[in-house]
Formats: structure tokens, C-alpha cells, sequence
């Protein structure tokens, strides 16, 4: 089944012709097409049903000019503008197979440049109903003698459904009434997930030993049919034991098979065993045979904890698991340490000196280390201590330390690492100390290495050269700025050889770049530290890249090619082309911005280029010149087609304006083409009689004699003395009108996921959050933020900002109001302003509060925004009640402005936001509103309305 869902939309200044300008229309919405269950809120909006799997589509039909663009989404349900699904960007959206967690509200936005977009939703409920799932249980304090004799017996029945099931209990077959069976109780148990009915067997009866039948309907909505499950309880009845066949951690070597077995000891029925693996899925080469997991040559990418579950539906799953640990050693590593109590940065006779030797393993704890001198083993001595674990170093690491070194003391020693009784391969590292054999390093960078220059996308190499120091420890690249990564995406590199290579180079990698001697495989002494700066050449940044030019004819036309960043910034060649061919002219100069003066002409319309070149590359500034006048806009707000009384025909008022007319030729007329089935219906020329078409003006042509309920393709192109414009094309159909109710004012306590429709302003630092006492941070910041919202319960929300990190002293979240659509009014003493009144409660406890500001936002041609309200620091641990009144002189909406304070303790929260026409009274501030959702009373309608149809006001003034 395809649901279809058409919307009519128009731009918050959808056009109505009155002299010469633009005035505000309404929007409508048409509803058609077919789905299981169609039926009308509260809120004069209209929820589809449809059934899990089928296919959704939605048809959004918009209004306005210029044309408006379409955008489908569908909103996450919080105060933020990002969305679960991927944006649609054309009239209809369709989705296939569609499930239960894209059900939800979808909203289709135009937007044409003009104004605010307009924005219309629908609600789309997907209905489902799954298996269910029955298990057995008994209280705690029965457990005692045999199972199930005369004990009290619980059969739990869970299902998922929309809409919620209806449960019915069978015993065998026979229906199942409480009133008529003393021994049973069937109720709903509090907090569960999902839907439950529970079936009480009271002090069990042998008549109670028989087979269960808990069946769930949703009561055929969609041609969902019922579905069911069975449980046979008998005296054998038992919840599922196992045992696993392995300690809680298995270490084992790569290669090697594991085998690991989850053993069923007790359970009736029999219980089912299933495998699994925390983190990610099973190993793909992983076998399960019964209950048994068989897991082939293991690699350390096949570690983890490995999950054993036991499931027959009785009691609670039994579970066990298994730490599952491969032996790895990799990157072993020595320093050299000479004595840190005497600032040392050589070996010396008399004076300590400390080997360590470190490897990368898993476990880490289980590593062997063995220090050998000259091949001997070494023990401890009064000279030689070996440390197994040194708590100078990183965990793992073991040294030895030589007190008072002699001469008898240089020597060769060995580190040898290893798993004892492990076929993993030891690992050896040796470190000769001699007098000759150890030297501290020096670094240097080769002379006109300093500074390398590279073409974007060419390959380089930074040098930083180990020189005078034995052993050579390694090299480490980072970048100076702390906050930039190397290439690769880590923030240290590491060279053996201190050169690091760079490929397919961007001007991203341009800056300066470190290079330091390592801790390890050398002296573990102070770092020397070189730097390297990276030049990155690349071809010059022009604007504009392209530009359409429209010009009369015998004009001066001015081509201006602007050079916006080029590396080198000296540029070496500037060319200009007319359709590929160069054009001769004196060579401009390379200092000043590339510029092409000429009458334009109708034999020299065309393709001009600007070719600029620095030694990196050349870029291009591409104009399309011309003197054929720009297309027409079809004015998509047209009044429905008028239906002529005799016959079944219908004529088509056609609107449209002239973008830019003065930019070209004098345009004399029109030629229009109305087609069906690419066949010309009619084709003439419109004939303006020495009347130009004038900016933002409508012109009409009225077509007749088209019949309902056909569509046509209309084309539309300008004509000028010279030549003929561009067409345009539209269709055009016959379809009745629709109306609609007018919305009411806004109130708002933030219960609902929506939000009363406010949303996130993208210009401002962070987001306002959406929370009440139970979804609350346990870890939140204490002595800042309320504990409640402004009614004292736990269950209501309210809106906030979060003043923790990463936040910064400044940082400004809006939160925005739906658009007001307000103009004058007119009272008894003539045309006026509407006025409204904004109350509103808010919390600033703690002592780091920063600013809240109340802004009135005035949307027209450009916003206009002014503080009407504000308020700074700590104002008490209570909520505080404000009110004001405005006049806008148009369109407007409030904005929310939280500016964080010095510190974390800055918490600022507003809720039960009202705003309401009139003057402010005791009557219409929050003060006394009965508000939305959870802890407040007022039907949705009363403001939603109004958030999702705020562009229709004006329809009935």
C-alpha cells in the first residue's frame, strides 16, 4: 500500500498582486490518497497509519516566488535542527519497507530566499505488532522443596506493539476469566519495558499443570493479525543452570585453538545456549556446536570477553563468561639513564647509572624479563639491582641500576623479554656501555632545510639529522601549534632515521613542524629540539570563479578577476580568451587586479576567460557575457484555476515576473508555448504595446479552453530588439480549494518532545537542552541549575544551558520562538500595533551565572533584533516569574539568549514560557496560565496550532 500526503505550501511572503507589490497569502494543506486509518487531532492536523513494511510516500505541492525549494526531514525530537534521517531535497518523498522507528513527524520546508521558509508537517504512525514473549517466574521467598508444588507461579506475557496490544489468556483452550477462577489474578506489573500482562497462579493447583496460551491483538488495525505463544508448565518446570568449562581469563598463544564449552546442568525445558562477544561480534572464523564454541588459531584481534547464555523462558537467563586473552610482544625498547641525582647527561665513573628495558605485551603482568652481562646472567648484587617493575618508568618496564659504576662495569648487556612456557618468540635488546660507545645526541638540521617548499599535491621530506650521539635515538614530528595533528592524524610521528616523507602535500600541512630526539633507544635525557617550516605553493585563489554578465548592447562591460590568496603571492602571467582563443592586449600588470574593459556587441557575446598564473599553477575566472535578457519567474501563488460553468473546461490565469528587466535590451514582448504530451498546443507572441516589464511587477496572460482534469506545460521566454531569452517551463492543473481554521496564541511548558515548535538559532556557540529531575546528569555540577521545574515535580521539563566544560566564558545558546506573522490591526481609533504580552519563569543559581536576555526579533527584509528583557548573576535557588509587553511593528519572534558566566557553576533555565495577545494582566502571564503536557492541563491545540501553522495568520485579518 502507498500512503500519499500533499501539501500546499507558500513562502512567508507568498505574493498577492495589489499595486505593484507583494503582500502575504496563506498556506494550505490538501490531504489525499488511501491508508488504513486516517483521523483527524486535535491540533487540525492529520495522523496516517500504516502498517510496518509497506511503503510511504509523501507529496508536498508549494506555493511562492520565485519558486521555492523543497527539503524533507524529520525532526529528532529535541530543541536542536538535526535530524535522524537524510534530508530529501525534491517534492516527494518516498520510503520503502518503512519501519517502526521512522514512524514520527515529518516536515516538508520551501524556501525561496524570501523571508522566513515556510514549514508544514505530518504524522506518520507506523503500527506493528510482534511475536510475544512469555516467561515463567516465582517470588523469591518460594524458593524452597520442589519447584512447583504448591507454590505461587508467575507467567509473564511482553509483547511490542502500536497500538498497545490487547491480551487474552488461554489454558489450553479454554478461556481464561478472572471472576471465575479464584486461583488466578491477571493484572499489568508497573515498570516493564514494553507491554505486559501477567497470569498469577495462586498456591498451584494439579489442574494448573497444563499448557498456556497468551495471545495479543491489535485488533485487526492494517490487517495486522493476531499472533501468539504456548508454555507447557509442569512439575519438572525448572529455571536453566550452567557451568563453563574454563576459568573466568584464558591466556592462550596466536595460533592456538581455543575451545570453550557452556555445560547445561539443570532447566526444564531444555534450555537454549547461545554464544557472544563483548566488544563487537563473534570472530567470523568462530564455530558454535551445541554448546560448545570452537574458536581456530586465535589472533589478538579474537580477544575479549566471550558470553555464555542459557535461556528455557523460566526464571531469569543464566549467564557466564569467559576473558579471553592472547599473548602479544612487540616494540621493545631501551633508555639509558644516567645519574638524575647528579643532572648527568654522560656516563662517568663513580656515578649511578640505570638500564631500562620496556615491551609492548599482552598481559602486561605476565612478562618475564632476564638482564644479562656479556652473556651471563646478572643477579643482584651490591652493584648491580634489578628492578621488576620500576616505578620510576611505565608499568611493565624492568631496569637495572649499576651503583658506582667501575670499570669493571662496562660492559655489554642483554634484555631479554618472554612469556615463560609460551611459543610466542622472546624478544632481545642490546645496549653496549663503554666509554666510547655512549655520547649524547646532537641535532641538527641540514644547511637550507630550515625551509622547504612544495607544490600542493607533490611529495616532500623534512630533515632532522642525529649527529655526534651514540646510540642515535629515533626522531619525533609534531606540529608547533598544539591543537594541529600530523598527516597521519596522530600528533606524534615517529622516523628511525629523521626524515619524515610527506605525499599528496595540502595547505593544510603549512607551519612549522618539531622534531626531537626520543626518551628511548637512547639517553633518557633532556630532548633536543629542532624546527622545520613547510611552504606550501599553490595556484592563485580567484573570484569569481564563474558569473553570468547580462548587458545591452554598444555598452562598456567591466570583467574583474580578483586574486583572493596565492603562494607565491607574486604572480607571473595574466591572459585573457574569448571562446578559447586569446585576446590581444597590452600585458597588464601583475600588481594590480586583472581587469577587461570592451563594448559589447552582438557579434562578441560568449565565453571570456582569465587566466592568472603564479608558479605554482594557473586558475581560471570564467564570464559568460551576453546581451540576451535574463529568464522570466513564474509566480507560483496564482488564485486557483476559475472553472468555466459550461463545459468541463477551466482557464489558467498565468503570472510571472521579469528578473533584472533593465539589465539587457528593451524587452518588446513575450513568446509563449502551452504543450500536452510535448505537442504545441498554442504558441504566439505576447505583445507587451510599449509597456517594459518593470522589477517585482506581475505580468498575466490569461490561457482558456483547457480542460479539467488535465495538466499542461506552459514555456516562457523575453524577447528584445536582438534576441530571445531562455524559456522557462511550468505545469499547470485544476484542483479545488482548501481552507483553513485560524490558529490561537502561544503557550509553552516544554512537555512535549517538540517543544511547541522553538528551535536552535545556528549562529550562536552551543545548544539550550531539553531535561527534567530524572533525565539529569548524575555527574551534573552541583549548587547550579534547578532540582524541578518552576511547578516542583520531578516528571516536568524545562529548557537549559549547560555551563560545564567544553564551554567558555562568553558563549551564547538561542533558543528561538516560532515566527509571529503580526501586522497593524485596526481598533476604534484606527490602525495599530497588536499588542502582546511575553511572561515567562526562569532559575539562576550559582554563583558563576552569567546573562539571561529576552530579544525581540522583528523579521522583515533583514531581522532587526533588540533586548526587551535581561537579567545577570545569582537571582536565589528558587524559580522567578518575569512579564513584559511588546508592540512589533511586523512579523516577529522571541528569542532565549543564555550567555555562560565565568565558570561552571553557571547554569541558566526558563520554563512555562507564555505569549499571548493583549496587554500583560494578572489573567494572561504564567503566573497563573494553565500550561501543556506532564505537570500542566491545557490541550495541545491551544499553542500547537499556532507552532505549526504560524505562517497562516494573515489569512483571516
Amino acid at each position: 500500500m502507498e500512503l500519499f500526503w500533499i501539501l500546499l505550501f507558500s513562502s512567508v511572503y507568498p505574493l498577492a498582486w495589489s499595486q505593484g507589490v507583494y503582500a502575504p497569502a496563506s498556506a494550505q494543506i490538501v490531504h489525499s490518497g488511501a491508508a488504513c486509518n486516517v483521523k483527524d487531532d486535535n491540533i487540525s492536523e492529520r495522523i496516517y497509519t500504516i502498517k510496518e513494511g509497506d511503503t510511504l510516500v509523501l507529496h508536498c505541492i508549494v506555493k511562492g516566488h520565485p519558486r521555492p525549494q523543497v527539503r524533507w526531514t524529520k525532526t529528532a525530537g529535541s530543541a536542536s535542527e538535526k535530524f535522524q534521517e537524510t534530508s530529501i531535497y525534491n517534492e516527494t518523498l518516498r520510503i520503502k519497507g518503512i519501519q517502526r522507528v521512522q514512524g514520527g513527524r515529518y516536515y516538508c520546508k520551501a524556501d525561496n530566499g524570501v523571508g522566513v521558509a515556510a514549514i508544514k508537517s505530518i504524522r506518520v504512525d507506523v503500527q506493528y505488532l510482534d511475536t510475544p514473549v512469555l516467561t515463567v517466574h516465582q517470588t523469591i521467598s518460594d524458593v524452597r522443596g520442589s519447584y512447583y508444588q504448591e507454590k505461587t507461579v508467575f507467567l509473564r506475557c511482553t509483547v511490542n506493539s502500536n497500538p498497545p496490544a490487547r491480551f487474552i489468556w488461554k489454558r489450553g483452550s479454554v478461556l481464561i476469566e478472572q471472576s471465575k477462577d479464584n486461583g488466578v489474578d491477571i493484572y499489568e506489573p508497573l515498570y516493564t519495558q514494553g507491554e505486559t500482562k501477567v497470569l498469577k497462579l495462586k498456591n498451584l493447583r494439579p489442574k494448573d499443570l497444563a499448557d498456556y496460551t497468551c495471545q495479543v491483538s491489535v485488533r485487526n488495525v492494517c490487517n495486522i493479525e493476531d499472533k501468539s505463544v504456548t508454555f507447557r508448565l509442569t512439575n519438572a518446570t525448572s529455571p536453566p543452570v550452567i557451568r563453563l568449562s574454563v576459568n573466568d581469563t584464558v591466556v592462550v598463544d596466536p595460533g592456538q585453538d581455543v575451545l570453550l564449552t557452556c555445560e547445561v546442568t539443570a532447566g526444564f525445558p531444555l534450555p537454549t545456549v547461545t554464544w557472544s562477544r563483548y566488544p563487537g561480534p563473534l570472530p567470523l572464523s568462530a564455530q558454535v556446536r551445541g554448546a560448545t564454541l570452537i574458536l581456530r588459531a586465535v589472533t589478538p584481534a579474537d580477544a575479549g570477553f566471550y558470553n555464555c547464555s542459557a535461556v528455557n523462558n523460566v526464571g531469569n537467563p543464566a549467564r557466564k563468561n569467559a576473558n579471553l586473552v592472547v599473548r602479544t610482544m612487540s616494540n621493545l625498547t631501551f633508555q639509558i639513564t644516567p645519574d638524575s641525582n647528579k643532572d648527568s647527561e654522560t656516563i662517568q665513573m663513580g656515578r649511578d647509572l640505570k638500564l631500562s628495558c620496556h615491551v609492548d605485551a599482552t598481559p602486561q603482568d605476565k612478562v618475564n624479563y632476564t638482564w644479562y652481562k656479556n652473556g651471563a646472567p646478572v643477579f643482584n648484587s651490591d652493584s648491580l639491582i634489578l628492578l621488576r617493575s620500576d616505578p620510576d618508568m611505565a608499568p611493565g618496564t624492568s631496569s637495572l641500576e649499576i651503583v658506582d659504576m667501575k670499570f669493571r662495569d662496562l660492559a655489554t648487556y642483554s634484555c631479554v623479554a618472554n612469556f615463560p612456557g609460551s611459543r610466542v618468540p622472546e624478544l632481545r635488546v642490546d645496549v653496549n656501555i663503554s666509554q666510547n660507545s655512549v655520547s649524547p645526541p646532537v641535532l641538527t638540521v641540514p644547511p637550507g632545510s630550515q625551509v622547504v617548499n612544495v607544490r600542493e599535491g607533490g611529495v616532500t621530506e623534512l630533515v632532522c639529522l642525529v649527529v655526534d650521539g651514540k646510540p642515535r635515538p629515533p626522531i619525533l614530528w609534531s606540529r608547533t601549534e598544539k591543537d594541529l595533528l600530523m598527516p597521519s592524524g596522530k600528533s606524534v610521528m615517529e622516523t628511525p632515521d629523521g626524515r619524515l616523507r610527506l605525499r599528496n602535500v595540502t595547505r593544510d600541512m603549512m607551519g612549522l613542524y618539531r622534531c626531537q630526539t626520543a626518551p628511548f633507544n637512547g639517553l633518557n635525557i633532556k630532548r633536543r629540539e629542532a624546527q622545520v617550516q613547510l611552504n606550501v605553493q599553490y595556484a592563485p585563489i580567484l573570484d569569481p570563479v564563474f558569473q553570468d554578465v547580462r548587458s545591452r548592447n554598444y555598452q562598456m562591460v567591466r570583467l574583474r578577476c580578483t586574486v583572493l590568496r596565492a603562494n607565491p603571492p607574486r604572480l607571473t602571467d595574466i591572459r585573457w580568451y574569448r571562446n578559447g582563443d586569446p585576446i590581444r592586449m597590452p600585458m597588464p600588470d601583475l600588481k594590480e587586479t586583472p581587469e577587461l574593459k570592451f563594448k559589447l556587441e552582438p557579434t562578441n557575446n560568449g565565453s571570456y576567460e582569465c587566466r592568472v598564473s603564479n608558479n605554482a599553477g594557473t586558475s581560471t575566472c570564467t564570464f559568460n557575457v551576453s546581451a540576451n535578457p535574463y529568464n522570466a519567474e513564474f509566480y507560483f501563488d496564482t488564485p486557483n484555476p476559475v472553472r468555466i460553468l459550461k463545459g468541463n473546461n477551466y482557464s489558467f490565469n498565468l503570472q510571472w515576473t521579469q528578473k533584472d528587466p533593465e539589465a539587457t535590451d528593451r524587452i518588446i514582448g513575450y513568446w509563449i508555448n502551452v504543450r500536452k504530451n510535448k505537442q504545441n498546443l498554442l504558441s504566439k507572441q505576447i505583445d507587451l504595446k510599449g509597456k517594459e516589464p518593470e522589477k517585482g511587477v506581475l505580468m498575466s496572460y490569461t490561457i482558456s479552453d483547457l480542460r479539467i482534469p488535465l495538466s499542461y506545460e506552459v514555456r516562457l521566454s523575453p524577447i528584445t530588439t536582438y534576441s530571445t531569452g531562455d524559456y522557462i517551463s511550468r505545469n499547470i492543473q485544476y484542483s479545488e480549494p482548501y481552507t483553513y481554521p485560524r490558529p490561537s496564541d502561544h503557550v509553552c511548558g516544554f512537555e512535549d518532545e517538540r517543544i511547541c515548535g522553538f528551535s536552535q538559532d545556528r549562529s550562536d556557540i552551543f545548544d539550550w537542552t531539553r531535561q527534567n529531575h530524572l533525565t539529569q546528569n548524575p555527574k551534573r555540577s552541583a549548587n547550579t541549575g534547578p532540582d524541578t521545574d518552576r511547578s516542583g515535580t520531578k516528571e516536568g521539563y524545562y529548557m537549559y544551558i549547560e555551563a560545564s566544560q567544553p564551554r567558555v566564558q562568553g558563549d551564547k545558546a538561542r533558543l528561538l520562538s516560532p515566527l509571529f506573522n503580526e501586522t497593524s490591526y485596526r481598533g476604534p481609533k484606527g490602525s495599530g500595533r497588536m499588542p502582546y504580552c511575553v511572561s515567562f519563569y526562569y532559575h539562576m543559581k550559582g554563583k558563576h551565572i552569567g546573562t539571561l536576555n529576552v530579544i525581540l526579533r522583528l523579521r522583515s527584509i533583514a531581522s532587526v533584533d533588540s533586548v526587551v528583557w535581561t537579567k545577570s548573576g545569582p537571582q536565589g535557588p528558587d524559580w522567578k516569574t518575569a512579564f513584559f509587553d511588546i508592540s512589533p511593528s511586523g512579523p516577529f519572534q522571541i528569542v532565549f539568549e543564555g550567555i555562560r558566566g565565568s565558570s561552571f557553576e553557571g547554569d541558566i533555565a526558563i520554563d512555562d514560557v507564555s505569549i499571548t495577545r493583549g496587554k500583560c494582566t494578572q489573567e494572561n502571564t504564567v503566573a497563573s496560565a494553565v500550561l501543556i503536557g506532564g505537570s500542566h492541563s491545557l490541550p495541545l491545540a491551544s499553542w500547537l496550532i499556532f507552532g505549526l501553522s504560524c505562517f497562516l495568520l494573515l489569512l483571516y485579518r
